[in-house]
């Protein structure tokens, strides 16, 4: 029998049996075999991604048929008021209205027929959205911050306080008046810090002092954060601190003008005196803790301590976040619950379940109103009102459109949100823990004998507590770390074990008791509560301690421009998605951290110049010199952690000289012979001077000669600005000077300019130098103070940045 013949029967026998189960027979093989020749390497490869380009698709439907396009709401409604914050000026407000009016009208009219076409259109729809919201935000918070800095005594009525742990008090006055000078255009709020007042004022309390205020801070070099910004939506016009103690005025006979106005005020007094309370019956860091876990007061708490918390990954513990409010919840829900049933005819005739929830919705509500409203615990607030309520009608209470929900609900009140590390990190933190549970819903189940014995439950549930706890911080400081190093420009690396033995402590001594003391606090019984909440926090306190010593801070520095929303565009899709399409998000955030580790990063800043120009630094690759001997911290410590510099080169004080002093009231003014003098000191400093260190004359001049031969001078008085253009390339003075150039030639950068342009980074290119500015325009209502002119009383141009350009 031929080969052929024995093909042709096996097929006939196949033919047979797929006909006796219903499969039509395959046509019988008459032809012979015919070896095919191998399928070139383009086509496969083709048909590879066409199959996956196909499995792509079918996993986009399925991610759609459950919904997950919902998730992605907030998304997009967050990226149109980023995109309305960071763009130089503003969108006409008609134009997106009627963008928003017509996208309407095509979501209306597309029905549910073109899937595709309608979640492009919802897309559209919600990022118009979020920009037209960022524009209504800005116009409510309509805040009017002052210009320049200024003296003067002023008289306000106490909003808010809080200590700050060495006798200090801050205070948020509403401003009544000012005078000596009389301020032209005063803000409506400031933040005053006050010492000396034997005790602190009350709320309502109307106080007077000559005050030093300044505008709130820019950021402290391009790209960084902008005080400025978040100040405007907090509806605070200036900082400042009090000359010596204020005095009280009026007593608290003025109430709030309207009645949201009175109602904040009562909760803010209630609050204060709870604080107030505890720090009363736990004195030091141990109050001040446990106050900022109640009313979230976090000043009292000394900077040790704070920095402890921080470098061990710790500090989450401080802010009202879901931490507390999920703890404070489970806690009042387990307990009343359990109370409830030890009533068999309640339990038996009442939904127990949700009389519990109802209970826990009202604590969280009262913890909220107390706890001063931060974003953290607002997230927090409705995410645990989201999960109660969803406990009446039987609803999963841990979800992620619940996640979705409530920053809907933040995103559409509060749009300035979406760019402050305070949202995204609680957001972030919470959106990976939820998407983590949700696998490990799904997870397949085994079953273990060895688990069902009753000697293994207690284990079990110990172990399952140290498990969760240890899953919990390790997806926590995953998910938190990008945006760390966005903001903070920092990793923690011990921050896992730090959790592990802080957190048993937290939710097992320190909540409970809080929340029993709260309970009785009304009554007076809460002192022996506080004892017990403050046990345990002194276990914390030195838990944090102990791993900060371990040194476990990372320095990241500044990372390109780029990165942060590519890795956060792939964290979305990782955490959003529930098919294989989310390891796309696992490929962006690797391939993009991979890069950023492995391609040169740019070119670090060769000089550093704060926006008052009293601060200027040059930077070596090593270490940063600077021209103070105790520069200011607030803005040093974050040169530092952006440009990953720690060490810090102090100038050489120059002994053997002493800067002519100027007549009484009146201004220095240098003779011929003394511009001489000075032009010769400045020189023979920079010359014969450590390389790349500010040689300074104290109150008058710092100069310095750069690795490239450049010499660099930074003045204190103008009565040097003659010198020190004759023998610099490069003149920084915080003077507000009108002129805005050297007749010589030389780069000059005075108070006025910086005040415009913000901070500046000054590189050495071939083609000269070449300035980052923080700024560009004015043309931002945070921004537009820069602009003002008080001798005018009106706003200069607030066009391209003076020095945007600039090049030697």
């Amino acid at each position: 029998m031929t080969g052929l013949e024995t093909r042709q029967r096996q097929a006939k026998s196949i033919d047979e049996k797929m006909d006796f189960i219903g499969v039509a027979p395959r046509a019988i093989v008459t032809q012979p075999v015919r070896t095919q020749a191998a399928t070139p390497f383009p086509w496969r490869l083709a048909a590879v991604g066409k199959r996956y380009v196909s499995l792509s698709v079918h996993m986009a439907a399925e991610e759609a048929g459950h919904g997950r396009l919902i998730l992605f709401s907030p998304v997009f409604l967050g990226a149109g008021a980023a995109t309305w914050f960071l763009t130089g000026s503003d969108f006409p407000a008609v134009s997106l209205g009627l963008c928003l009016l017509v996208l309407l009208v095509a979501v209306t009219v597309c029905g549910h027929g073109r899937p595709k076409l309608r979640a492009t259109l919802l897309g559209l729809l919600l990022f118009a959205g979020g920009m037209l919201s960022a524009q209504v935000e800005t116009w409510r918070a309509r805040t009017l911050i002052l210009d320049s800095a200024v003296t003067t005594t002023v008289t306000g009525r106490i909003e808010r306080r809080e200590g700050d742990g060495e006798g200090r008090w801050r205070y948020i006055l509403k401003v009544n008046g000012t005078s000596a000078p009389e301020i032209r255009r005063p803000p409506e709020r400031v933040s005053v810090l006050a010492r000396g007042a034997a005790r602190p004022f009350e709320l309502g309390d109307i106080i007077e002092g000559r005050a030093r205020l300044t505008p709130p801070a820019g950021p402290a070099l391009p790209h960084l954060n902008d005080f400025a910004f978040s100040a405007y939506f907090d509806r605070i016009g200036a900082n400042g601190f009090f000359y010596g103690a204020p005095k009280k005025v009026a007593e608290q006979s003025e109430q709030a003008g309207s009645l949201d106005e009175a109602v904040l005020e009562w909760l803010y007094r209630l609050r204060s005196g709870i604080g107030d309370r505890i720090r009363s019956a736990l004195p030091g860091d141990t109050g001040a803790f446990a106050a900022s876990l109640v009313t979230d007061e976090r000043r009292a708490i000394s900077d040790e301590t704070t920095e402890a918390l921080r470098q061990s990954g710790l500090a989450h513990i401080i802010a009202i976040s879901g931490l507390n409010m999920a703890l404070s919840a489970g806690i009042f829900f387990v307990g009343l619950r359990v109370v409830l049933s030890l009533f068999p005819g309640i339990a038996q005739a009442w939904p127990t379940k949700k009389i519990a929830a109802a209970g826990a919705l009202a604590a969280v509500t009262a913890y909220y109103l107390i706890s001063g409203f931060a974003v953290s615990a607002e997230r927090a607030f409705i995410m645990m009102a989201i999960m109660l309520v969803a406990v009446f009608f039987d609803r999963p209470s841990i979800s992620l459109r619940n996640v979705a929900l409530s920053a809907l609900v933040i995103l559409a009140v509060s749009p300035s949100e979406v760019l402050g590390p305070s949202f995204q990190m609680s957001f972030a933190a919470t959106l990976a823990l939820v998407a983590g549970y949700d696998l490990w819903k799904r997870r397949p189940m085994r079953e273990n004998a060895l688990a069902r014995l009753p000697i293994m439950k207690p284990i079990s549930m110990v172990g399952s507590f140290f498990g969760g706890v240890f899953l919990t911080s390790l997806i926590g400081g995953f998910s938190t770390a990008l945006f760390s190093i966005e903001h903070f420009h920092r990793l923690t690396a011990y921050g896992l074990p730090a959790n592990l033995a802080a957190m048993p402590v937290i939710s097992f001594i320190v909540m409970p008791a809080g929340m029993l003391a709260m309970l009785l606090m009304p009554f007076g019984l809460d002192g022996w509560l506080w004892q017990v909440a403050g046990f345990g926090l002194d276990l914390v306190i030195t838990i944090a301690k102990a791993i900060a010593g371990w040194g476990g801070n990372i320095d990241i520095g500044r990372l390109p421009g780029w990165y942060f929303p590519t890795a956060v565009s792939g964290f979305l899709l990782l955490t959003l998605l529930r098919t294989g399409l989310r390891h796309m998000g696992t490929a962006i955030v690797a391939v993009s951290t991979l890069a950023v580790a492995v391609l040169p990063s740019g070119a670090a800043p060769d000089i550093a110049i704060s926006e008052d120009g009293g601060l200027v630094a040059i930077v070596d690759g090593e270490a940063m010199a600077s021209n103070r001997e105790k520069p200011p911290a607030f803005i040093f410590e974050q040169w530092q952690r952006a440009l990953a510099l720690e060490e810090h080169r102090k100038p050489v004080m120059l002994q053997a000289a002493k800067a002519p002093a100027a007549p009484d009231g009146k201004r220095l003014q240098l003779s011929p012979d003394q511009q001489d003098e000075a032009r010769e000191a400045m020189r023979q400093a920079a010359d014969t001077g450590p390389p790349s260190r500010f040689s300074c004359l104290k109150g008058a001049w710092c100069s310095v000669a750069l690795a490239n031969g450049k010499r660099l001078t930074v003045i204190d008085n103008a009565a040097y600005l003659g010198p020190a253009c004759d023998t610099a390339d490069i003149v920084v003075t915080p003077v507000r000077l009108r002129v805005d150039r050297c007749r010589s030639g030389a780069l000059l950068l005075t108070g006025e300019t910086l005040r415009r342009t913000g901070s500046v980074e000054l590189r050495f290119t071939a083609n000269g130098v070449e300035a980052t500015t923080t700024f560009d325009t004015l043309q931002r209502p945070w921004m537009r103070h820069r602009a003002y002119d008080w001798r005018s009383n009106a706003f200069a141009d607030a066009g391209l940045s003076p020095v945007s350009d600039s090049g030697e």
